[in-house]
């Protein structure tokens, strides 16, 4: 039995150094945000702050590499924590006094870092035209080969109901209704494991206008989903989920 509770989860953006004012930018235009004062030793962190609830956008410069995007399990007690994930099959990458950077079984990048009292879930944000979204969702891309490997392993670190989706390409977490990040476990058919994030929207073609408007392009359709690239080409997905509860519509 695990001796530690996830809290909170953070999505972090991860953009390369020459990027990293244009995306965030770009990013806390279209979370709705302000941006907190640059943090760390080299000034490469920063928070996407919402109107109303606790933090859980965070935005990172990095010295090399393509960026991306990856979780912060916010957990009451770290070192049980590493112990678990450990256990689970994660590997350990860095430790730093608050921060264990660790890679899970089918190779996902996370951080586990100490729980600071984050208990607010951040409400949508409401947009001239009266839509409503809310950056709210990490999908984790995991090829087919590791697809049952890695739910599993989610699954067991937190501790959360695993859910099947409409679709046998998805399932998700059952996060606590106090938590605003989601995580949803996508099947792809090969390929490197990797993440993106996506957004809750009550009117997809009004915000895909208001992203395009920002320099967004849109790359594929889908009934439910509309697969977005920022103006440096990462991607992303703008649903039709409700940003209130995070769930799709009914039929």
């Amino acid at each position: 039995m695990s001796t530690f509770e996830v809290r909170w989860l953070t999505a972090f953006l991860d953009f390369p150094a020459d990027e990293f004012g244009s995306e965030v930018t770009f990013w806390r235009a279209i979370a709705g945000s302000t941006v907190s004062p640059p943090r760390g030793d080299k000034r490469q962190f920063a928070t996407l702050e919402p109107f109303n609830g606790d933090p859980h956008l965070r935005v990172q410069r990095l010295e090399s590499g393509d960026g991306g995007v990856h979780l912060d399990l916010h957990v009451d007690d770290l070192e049980a924590a590493v112990v678990e994930a450990g256990r689970l099959g994660a590997e350990e990458v860095h430790r730093y006094p608050d921060v264990v950077t660790m890679r899970s079984p089918g190779g996902f990048v996370f951080c586990l870092v100490p729980w600071e009292g984050q208990k607010t879930r951040s409400r949508p944000i409401r947009w001239p035209g009266d839509t409503i979204s809310i950056i709210d969702q990490v999908s984790i891309d995991i090829p087919a080969r590791v697809f049952e490997t890695e739910c599993e392993f989610w699954q067991r670190l937190t501790g959360w109901e695993l859910t099947d989706n409409d679709s046998p390409m998805f399932r998700h977490l059952d996060r606590p209704n106090h938590i605003t990040i989601r995580i949803l476990l996508q099947r792809i058919d090969s390929g490197e494991i990797g993440g993106h994030v996506d957004l809750a929207s009550t009117h997809p073609a009004d915000e895909v206008s208001r992203h395009e408007d920002w320099g967004a392009e849109v790359l594929a359709e889908f009934p439910n989903w509309t697969v977005m690239a920022d103006p440096t080409g990462r991607r992303y997905c703008i649903t039709s989920r409700n940003p209130r509860t995070g769930e799709l519509p009914t039929a």
